[in-house]
């Protein structure tokens, strides 16, 4: 009987170990350190781009060009900020994209998804309790005249949007220094472009996140679905255009060319 006590603390004593040991590894912490940092982008984000919006609409004091200001500026701040903890996503589509094309780990995709949708929610939270903002001043997205407008708009900036960051950061030619910059012109062209009429969401969690806190919504699908997509095909445009060592007569096998787009060497 006391052989069996004795055995059990052991048998328990390593478990406790194990957990320790997992919870206490570099990786582990690593990863923790990214996740965290997404959810303090991601809020930043969505608290700089939609509180200006907010404030825009309440007391008429940012104007619209002045909010597609704040949407560049802020995440080229936060780029340069948490970019080489994270990689700084704050953005579903673009976690995906990069998983996709084998420049992000696929077993990190879903909690870097709910991090980011965390840090919208939280700072969505933040602005409405903060501001006490009415419906009217609703700081989401939402179409302006049919949705299939706003989801083609959403498709074609969301494009845009992954061919320049599959430019400025996958890309080891390019001036990495200058990525944060880069993305945070093309989120504010897309903003002066796509906003009065999309929104020029860009990004499931920046739509998620306001519409969750204010249960509004409308056209939501637009937000989610158009992002993924033109995410999508703009990381697969710039890798079909990606610099290869390769001859022309084998990039234009099928098997080679699918490898090629999918980031193989």
């Amino acid at each position: 009987m006391a052989e069996e006590i004795e055995m059990s603390k052991m048998e328990e004593g390593q478990s406790k170990s194990v957990a320790s040991n997992l919870w206490s590894s570099a990786e582990t912490v690593k990863l923790l350190q990214k996740l965290f940092a997404e959810v303090v982008g991601t809020y930043f984000v969505i608290f700089a781009g939609c509180g200006a919006v907010a404030v825009d609409k309440m007391y008429g004091s940012v104007s619209f060009p002045g909010v597609s200001v704040v949407w560049g500026l802020i995440v080229m701040v936060m780029i340069y900020s948490v970019g080489h903890i994270s990689g700084a996503h704050f953005n579903p589509a673009v976690t995906v994209t990069f998983a996709i094309f084998r420049q992000f780990p696929f077993k990190q995709v879903p909690l870097y998804i709910l991090s980011q949708v965390l840090g919208s929610i939280l700072a969505s939270g933040t602005l409405y309790l903060l501001f006490d903002v009415p419906e009217e001043a609703y700081f989401g997205t939402v179409p302006v005249g049919p949705n299939l407008r706003s989801f083609v708009l959403e498709i074609i900036i969301s494009f845009l949007l992954m061919f320049v960051i599959s430019g400025v950061a996958t890309d080891n030619r390019a001036v990495g220094e200058l990525a944060g910059i880069a993305v945070g012109m093309t989120i504010m062209l897309n903003v002066f472009i796509a906003g009065p009429v999309s929104g020029a969401s860009m990004n499931p969690a920046r739509s998620l996140g306001p519409a969750i806190v204010m249960r509004i919504y409308k056209g939501i699908w637009v937000y989610i679905v158009g992002p993924f997509a033109g995410t999508i095909l703009g990381g697969f445009a710039y890798n079909l255009i990606r610099y290869t060592n390769k001859p022309l007569s084998e990039l234009t096998k099928s098997a080679t060319l699918l490898r090629s787009v999918r980031g193989y060497p």
